[in-house]
């Protein structure tokens, strides 16, 4: 019936779902500052190990306790990840998975997951390749909140940022922390929904320790924009998304994530990574 009416009254296609996705991720870090805790999202490959158990999945991960998903694209040359990503996009991709099957997720999930922001991440090249005009209007058609290009620097991001800004999708940069002032600023000026702050140099992987050098990339961030902030890289315990929340709004998982399901038996992926979510979020596992 809106639909109808929208259509009746000029409005383009995808207009109300755009104006969701523009705000989605804002509600999310508006409830997340009405608790005690920082916000959590969670990195899962498309596809691994299979497009139904992701599908299965990210609805369950959110039950958990996880705030937003970033879905990640399988892609050939995945400089920034470690051996245990990187595992999962070599699989992902021999089943076949592709830029569209990662679309065609994300409309299936959306009707489902109504308030949690779906976060489409990976590298520029299968975008670039698809059409990034192409690329954005299917975003906004299947309901994506955000984009994370992970190898495209700020300075380059224009065309992609203005597309997505007519069509109220986020574009999410990356920091490291050997970003200079003058690129962070530059990231920061074109960005929307939050800012992704690595927290360590090198590639993706747990770790034991929160890096320092995280920690300094936040404050120096904030000198830069309103938004709220995410640290990942390395984030795999309970105690060190309470160490990121004393200085950013978010942490990321994402390795440790992917390796809970590398080694879970046959039929215990969904069981076995639902479990290790609800475990950093303090709350039982849905079904539990």
């Amino acid at each position: 019936m809106r639909l109808a009416w929208a259509a009746a009254a000029g409005f383009p296609a995808g207009f109300f779902g755009r104006l969701m996705g523009r705000e989605r991720i804002e509600r999310m870090f508006e409830r997340v500052r009405g608790r005690n805790r920082p916000g959590l999202i969670v990195f899962l490959t498309a596809g691994f190990p299979d497009l139904a158990t992701t599908e299965q999945l990210i609805p369950a991960l959110i039950a958990a306790g996880a705030d937003a998903v970033e879905v990640g694209i399988p892609f050939s040359d995945p400089l920034a990840e470690g051996p245990v990503i990187q595992e999962s996009s070599f699989r992902a991709l021999q089943a076949g998975v592709t830029l569209p099957d990662c679309l065609d997720l994300v409309a299936r999930l959306r009707g489902r997951t109504p308030e949690a922001p779906l976060l489409l991440m990976g590298y520029y090249n299968p975008i670039y390749a698809y059409g990034v005009a192409r690329f954005v209007d299917e975003c906004d058609r299947v309901g994506v909140d955000g984009l994370i290009a992970v190898d495209l620097p700020g300075f380059e991001a224009g065309p992609l940022s203005e597309l997505c800004a007519a069509r109220g999708v986020s574009v999410i940069p990356l920091l490291a922390p050997t970003s200079a002032d003058a690129s962070i600023a530059a990231s920061c000026a074109g960005a929307s929904g939050f800012v992704y702050c690595i927290s360590v140099t090198g590639v993706t992987g747990a770790r034991r320790e929160v890096s320092q050098r995280g920690v300094d990339l936040v404050r120096r961030v904030r000198a830069h924009t309103s938004l709220p902030l995410a640290v990942g890289f390395g984030i795999s315990r309970p105690e060190h998304i309470d160490e990121v929340g004393q200085s950013a709004e978010a942490a990321v998982v994402g390795s440790a994530l992917v390796r809970v399901m590398l080694e879970a038996p046959p039929g215990e992926v969904i069981p076995r990574a639902t479990q290790f979510v609800a475990g950093l979020t303090g709350q039982d596992a849905p079904g539990g």
